[in-house]
């Protein structure tokens, strides 16, 4: 992926900001996309939605956070996923979609999948 510096400096910042709000999870799909945030330097919580084996006991789990920033990839699947969470847990809590939305921003679409990030774990 070819990177330039600002992009690098945008990955920077998000990650930054992602680490200072307190109180919240941050959920992604699976296990490669967690540990690619924690390699940027991510050290909120995170927690990967297909080892709860359903939504149910992810909403459970989700609900001891004051926010939730979905961070599920871009496809097809994850789009669906994003949706399902936030019917079931919009009214409850906050659900912060900035997030995603300045992922895809940054990254101008080239990451679709937050595994993707690891492309900029060496330039951070």
């Amino acid at each position: 992926m070819d990177l330039d510096e600002s992009e690098i400096a945008e990955v920077h910042d998000f990650i930054k900001s992602l680490n200072s709000k307190k109180d919240s999870i941050v959920v992604v799909e699976g296990k490669r996309d967690g540990e690619a945030l924690e390699k940027l330097g991510f050290t909120g919580n995170v927690c990967q939605f297909h080892s709860f084996q359903g939504l149910i006991k992810f909403v459970d789990y989700a609900m001891q956070y004051k926010n939730l920033i979905p961070l599920l990839d871009s496809d097809r699947k994850g789009t669906y996923l994003t949706k399902r969470i936030i019917s079931q847990l919009g009214h409850r809590m906050t659900v912060d979609l900035s997030f995603r939305r300045k992922l895809t921003a940054i990254t101008k679409g080239k990451a679709r999948h937050v595994e993707g990030l690891l492309s900029y774990y060496g330039a951070i």
